[in-house]
């Protein structure tokens, strides 16, 4: 009877595990393609090298030619005006999405912030630009994630990497000041975006 208990529970545990969140495909990316890093000094990778960022990591990952393109300090809002020309000038195939971060440094609400990715993504769509979101966190005691972000990937069926971030902005050990990561913390952020590209299909 125990024997017959104990076989229930292993199948109820492995049909729950085989019910975890799933992650949206995104087409699988050519040899030859390439992919945009868009976002702000997360993606510029202040406080490490260049080949320390994490684009410069997460191409070694992929084997993709990966574009670096952030600029530090900027806001959602300047991001959104930057991002068609960039598009123009990359043509990737993938875009992966970092912004937010500098609206909620200056207060300036998560509402604009949202529209402004939505409309990133609305204009990468446009031009059959895949696009994944790596999701930033809201400073404060600690960090906390936004609900946007993944609000937004179910509802637009987009990859969401959600929780690399908060976690490595909230560890002393893998920053190099109060809101930048070191070399092992943009690694970190490397990783999980490859495991998220992985999980999506995408390589």
């Amino acid at each position: 009877m125990k024997a017959a208990r104990f076989l229930v529970a292993a199948l109820v545990a492995l049909v729950l595990a085989g019910c975890g969140p799933k992650v949206p495909k995104v087409g699988r990316l050519d040899a030859g393609a390439v992919v945009l890093a868009f976002g702000d000094s997360l993606t510029y990778g202040t406080g490490v090298s260049p080949e320390q960022s994490y684009p410069a990591v997460l191409e070694r990952l992929i084997a993709r030619k990966v574009v670096r393109a952030g600029v530090p300090g900027e806001t959602s809002g300047e991001g959104l005006a930057r991002l068609p020309g960039v598009l123009d000038e990359v043509k990737p195939q993938l875009l992966v999405l970092c912004h937010g971060g500098n609206d909620f440094l200056r207060k300036m609400g998560e509402e604009t912030a949202a529209a402004n990715v939505r409309e990133m993504i609305r204009i990468a769509r446009s031009r059959d630009i895949a696009v994944v979101l790596l999701a930033t966190p809201k400073p404060g005691f600690g960090t906390s994630k936004v609900p946007f972000y993944e609000e937004i990937g179910r509802e637009l069926a987009i990859p969401v990497e959600a929780g690399i971030l908060p976690d490595v902005l909230g560890s002393r050990s893998l920053k190099s000041d109060l809101v930048h990561p070191n070399a092992r913390g943009y690694e970190k952020i490397a990783e999980a975006v490859a495991d998220l590209l992985k999980r999506a299909g995408a390589i």
